[in-house]
């Protein structure tokens, strides 16, 4: 906590004047990204987009909230249910993983994408991928969350060949 008020320049006393724990500035963070990635989620499922479009959204979206808050992001993705508020954040996590299944499900039927592998192993492989940008993805470097999108969804709809 003392790093975290330093980095904010002000007291440790003062830190905890608004935030109660580690575990609550651990909570309010991946809240955030859950929240935006839901809010993904949310808008996509509501589109008038054609079945194979909403994964790409999706895809796209993901990428997009990952790149403006890669901390939040790759802190949930670190976590191990080794707590009370990681448990909560990990459930939340496999509920929105749940709901996007039935999206990918529906882009196959509709033969949008590939259907020769089973929708709930092909949605954790596709945002594998996706989060997989959290490791190595720079706000201050030469991509844009855009490029970075476009090349995920180049790589995923179109493949590696040539």
């Amino acid at each position: 906590m003392g790093h975290v008020a330093h980095e904010l320049g002000i007291t440790k006393s003062a830190l905890y004047h608004h935030i109660s724990s580690k575990e609550e500035i651990l909570e309010l963070t991946v809240a955030r990204a859950l929240s935006e990635l839901e809010a993904v989620v949310a808008e996509v499922k509501d589109s008038d987009l054609a079945s194979g479009e909403r994964v790409r959204c999706l895809v796209e979206g993901s990428i997009h909230v990952l790149c403006v808050d890669p901390q939040s992001v790759s802190l949930l993705l670190r976590l191990r249910g080794n707590s009370e508020v990681e448990s909560r954040a990990l459930e939340r996590r496999r509920k929105l993983t749940r709901s996007v299944i039935p999206l990918v499900r529906d882009a196959q039927e509709d033969g949008a994408i590939r259907s020769d592998l089973d929708a709930a192993i092909l949605t954790r492989m596709v945002f594998g991928m996706v989060n997989s940008v959290a490791e190595w993805y720079n706000p201050g470097g030469k991509l844009e969350a855009e490029e970075v999108a476009d090349a995920v969804v180049g790589l995923l709809f179109g493949g590696l060949r040539g």
